[in-house]
């Protein structure tokens, strides 16, 4: 300060705050120790002012002598104030280590003025996470609730079960860490029930007086119950398959594992949902010929989450498939055996002789094994299924597939050749079987698989064989099919295989497989982060997953030092598929603005889905808000005569953001857009607030202004990290003309009681909206047409028509009948007059004298929704597009029998040149309501 300034006239007075103050504040935010002395004099000398801020420990914070200031790094002052008696001393960021006692005094002229300390403690709130985790139903549980970075100490936890309070804690200290706040945990030991499902668990945490609550969801595990079990052979050189049947588990995520004398044996899983909620599954594996060989222990492990023991199941394969043990006879014992079998062979052989057709018969005995399905469908990749067949006679087998009964036909193929029906001379390359299939040897599929097209989608026929699998002659043929799994067709599909003899009717052998679910792996986004409407100081994180199925997914989101707990989540219920069957989900989270903010807090997300072999996880990118963008304003040079657009850009985080301007060419309905390279310019960004910023986006373009009337615009798009889509703002190159409006509505009536009100607009830019209605005591909005022109004048014209019946009773199937077609004229719309109407008259006459029998059948087909090729003639609505529609206005009856409301015709017109809407309105006449 250089100069002296005259603040009072009068003494030098003082008030001395003689009782020390006591400040509270919030770790790493901004805070005042006050220092006030109301000083009355005529003139201050800064020369003779001292003040002397020092800390508990004897540090001096701040000091001003001489009309020089001395200052510690952290604490800032308004030398400024002192004249006013101010004395204040400001922290930036206060920390723990600042927390104690400063006394603040002032001198002037040597005189001690004012000597008062001020203490300071500091407050962090506590930061409640419940980690996430699987708990198993009916089993002891650990739940477990942190508190992390709060101060002073203590804090207590109270767990709360649907709003009801079931635990309480006293107040724990906690652990201190290492930059000097703490932290505390505690445990809840739950047995979790089946009426814990869907039920909010809350932890609160009370600290300074202050709660801090998190409530989430359980996450319960049904144990399931599991039985082995085999699926026996006629053979035991054939494959054998085991089956293990889990039932009544919860999640539908879970793994099954098979192992053969501790060796694992891979195996997909399938579930079905019970009615209870619970899921059931059955696992098949087929032990091949050397495995069945080797025997041995057989085992089922299931492995759920939560669950640290897997529910095992056990067998030896010796007792699944017990084997027939060649008895021990004697020399005797054997002498009679022969002798019988020798004259049971002479008696068969007897029998026999007049059976030669039943003997064929059993020779072409076969053993067919289960429908084998892929250890995992996925929607886009190709899956096979197939069977084995085992017998003599099976060069000759045929096979046919169906799926969910339907005939399933080879369509990876382009065309048939007549070279593949009936070889059966060649039985191991190809097979004639019914239903137009073929049978073919295996090839290589290398390239990729053709799309699917037609309503069955894409299958590829294969076989394997016949192969010799033993020394009495039998014979396998394996029989498959590849496909490409689709939502709409194969979910809970089931394929179904029948096996017969080429050239017979009669089915052999039928299998079908079970149920089976379509897998889809989620495209999962990255993480959006907004503010809360309702809270600016809350930042609002989500994530979507899309074009999944089936549709139970996981969201699991974690910060550095624990896992939080969704909000809002879409996840925790079943969400609806969409029009192809996929499903569609997204989770919120949400956290402080200061968390984020600071930079250090680490935010992800992690995706778990059936169709996911590693779950797929999203982090965040930093504090992001979303730019506010105002409307295009525009300034004309006289000078250059260079028109020049304007755009605002503000309040948007991070700074890089891209602004286009796009030209918009030809109409109004559909307008192309070609980029502005030049001209276009951005002044900033620029920084308004901490971690907002501007900027201005600014284009200069040639004014032409006999061009303004052809249409058009220019339009500023902005691309911004936390935009999902751009926003666009469009200024258009035209000048808004309202139109010339008619006073009234022009109406002409036909023999058959059928109205029509035209209305006849001239000029106006844009195009003007009309809405028809009509009715008695209410309106309802109609049907209309409009044609526009260029009329003699040189100006555009609009004809809108709108046509109606009235009726007095409630419209029946007739007459939704009727009104689903026009008068079939363009005179009624184009020249809306009395010879328009009797040339209707005489249309409609016609085609009811002659064409009753044909409109009839008409009717009948629209009704049914036929396929015909002049269905192309109709809209949506199911009348002709060269048509004036008929719309029917239903009139009750007034307050006497015999009266009925009178018509009313209301049309509204909207323009941007109208500030207001206009309206036109018709009214039925007394004299004709009466007549009617």
């Amino acid at each position: 300060m250089q100069c002296k300034v005259l603040v009072c006239v009068v003494l030098l007075h003082l008030i001395n705050n003689v009782c020390s103050a006591v400040i509270q504040a919030r770790l790493n935010t901004n805070v005042s120790l006050p220092c006030n002395v109301t000083l009355k004099l005529d003139e201050v000398d800064e020369n003779l002012v001292e003040v002397d801020w020092v800390s508990n420990n004897g540090t001096s914070v701040a000091s001003f002598k001489n009309a020089t200031e001395q200052i510690k790094d952290g604490f800032f002052w308004t030398t400024d104030h002192f004249l006013i008696g101010d004395f204040s001393v400001n922290i930036l960021s206060v920390g723990l280590s600042m927390q104690g006692v400063y006394e603040c005094t002032v001198y002037y002229d040597s005189r001690k003025l004012h000597a008062g300390n001020v203490t300071l403690s500091v407050i962090a709130s506590p930061f409640v996470s419940v980690p996430q985790q699987w708990i198993v139903l009916g089993a002891e549980s650990q739940l477990e609730c942190h508190a992390d970075g709060f101060y002073p100490p203590p804090v207590s936890f109270t767990w709360t079960r649907d709003g009801q309070v079931i635990h309480s804690t006293n107040s724990l200290d906690g652990e201190k860490t290492p930059d000097g706040l703490y932290r505390a945990a505690v445990n809840l030991t739950y047995y979790p029930s089946k009426e814990d499902q869907n039920v909010t668990f809350g932890c609160k945490v009370n600290h300074n007086g202050k709660n801090q609550e998190l409530n989430f969801l359980l996450n319960i595990t049904y144990t399931p119950t599991v039985r082995l079990s085999a699926i026996r052979s006629p053979s035991s050189n054939s494959p054998l398959t085991l089956s293990c049947h889990v039932e009544s588990f919860y999640p539908e995520e879970l793994t099954i594992s098979w192992l053969q004398n501790g060796t694992f044996l891979p195996d997909p899983p399938i579930s079905e949902q019970n009615p209870d909620g619970t899921f059931g599954t059955t696992r098949y594996f087929t032990l091949n010929h050397e495995q069945r060989k080797k025997g041995g222990e057989v085992e089922c492990a299931v492995s759920q989450p939560g669950v640290v023991q897997s529910a095992r199941v056990s067998a030896y394969v010796e007792e699944l498939d017990p084997q027939d043990v060649a008895p021990v006879l004697t020399k005797s014992a054997k002498a009679s055996v022969a002798l019988m079998c020798i004259s049971l062979v002479l008696v068969f052989l007897l029998c026999f002789g007049f059976s030669w057709r039943r003997r064929d018969e059993k020779q072409k005995s076969l053993a067919v094994s289960g429908i084998i399905l892929p250890p995992r469908i996925v929607v886009g990749q190709k899956g096979r299924v197939s069977v084995c067949i085992e017998g003599r006679r099976v060069d000759r087998v045929q096979t046919a597939w169906f799926l969910n009964d339907t005939p399933i036909s080879d369509t990876s193929l382009t065309g048939t050749s007549s070279a593949n029906f009936n070889c059966l001379y060649n039985p191991l390359t190809t097979i004639h079987l019914p239903y137009g299939l073929t049978l073919t040897s295996p090839a290589p599929e290398k390239g990729p698989l053709l799309p699917s097209r037609g309503e069955m989608g894409y299958y590829k026929l294969h076989s394997q064989g016949p192969l010799h699998s033993t020394g009495s002659g039998a014979q396998q043929l394996i029989a498959s099919l590849t496909f490409i799994p689709q939502i709409s067709i194969h979910k809970g599909a089931v394929f179904k295989c029948q096996v017969s003899y080429a050239g017979k009717d009669k089915i052999v052998m039928e299998r079908s497989s079970e149920r089976f679910t379509v897998l889809s792996a989620p495209e999962v986004s990255e993480i959006q982060l907004a503010e809360t409407p309702n809270d600016p100081e809350v930042i609002s994180m989500t994530v979507r997953a899309s074009h999944f199925h089936p549709d139970v997914i996981t969201f699991r989101w974690f910060c550095q030092g624990g896992e939080l707990s969704p909000v809002a989540s879409q996840a925790s219920t079943s969400p609806r598929p969409n029009s192809e069957g996929f499903f569609t989900a997204s989770s919120q989270c949400k956290l402080p603005r200061t968390e984020l903010e600071q930079g250090g807090t680490k935010v992800w997300v992690s995706v778990h889905h059936i169709a996911l072999k590693q779950p797929v996880t999203r982090e965040t990118r930093g504090f992001i808000k979303q730019p506010r963008v105002s409307d295009i304003s525009s300034t004309t040079s006289t000078s250059d005569q260079m028109l020049t657009l304007g755009c605002e850009v503000t309040d948007f985080y991070p700074p890089d953001i891209t602004v286009t301007w796009l030209k918009v060419r030809g109409g109004e309905r559909d307008d192309s857009e070609d980029e502005v390279m030049d001209g276009g310019e951005l002044w900033g960004p620029m920084e308004i607030h901490p971690r907002l910023y501007r900027i201005t986006a600014t284009l200069k373009t040639a004014h032409n202004r006999e061009k303004r009337q052809r249409g058009g615009g220019i339009k500023c798009r902005v691309e911004h990290l936390s935009l999902q889509e751009p926003i666009e703002r469009l200024w258009r190159n035209v000048d808004i003309v309202a139109p010339s409006i008619p006073s009234s509505i022009s109406v002409c009536w036909s023999s058959e009681g059928v109205g029509v009100f035209s209305l006849l607009l001239k000029g106006g830019h844009p195009k003007v909206k009309l809405l028809w209605t009509a009715g008695g005591t209410t309106l309802s909005p109609l049907e209309s047409s409009e044609t526009e022109e260029i009329g003699d004048d040189g100006q555009r014209e609009l004809k809108s028509v709108c046509a109606l019946e009235r009726s007095t009773h409630e419209p029946s199937r007739n007459d939704k009948r009727r009104n689903r077609h026009g008068i079939k004229t363009k005179a009624a719309v184009t020249d809306p007059d009395t010879e328009g109407i009797a040339y209707i008259d005489e249309k409609v006459e016609v085609e009811n004298n002659n064409n009753e029998k044909y409109e009839e059948t008409k009717l009948s087909d629209v009704e049914e929704g036929s396929d015909e090729d002049d269905d192309d003639d109709y809209d949506e609505r199911g009348i002709n597009s060269g048509a004036l529609y008929i719309n029917r206005v239903n009139l009750t009856k007034g307050s006497r029998e015999s009266e009925r409301a009178r018509l009313r015709v209301l049309v509204e017109l909207t323009h941007p040149a109208l500030k207001i809407p206009v309206y036109r309105s018709w009214t039925e006449p007394n004299e004709e309501n009466s007549s009617m």
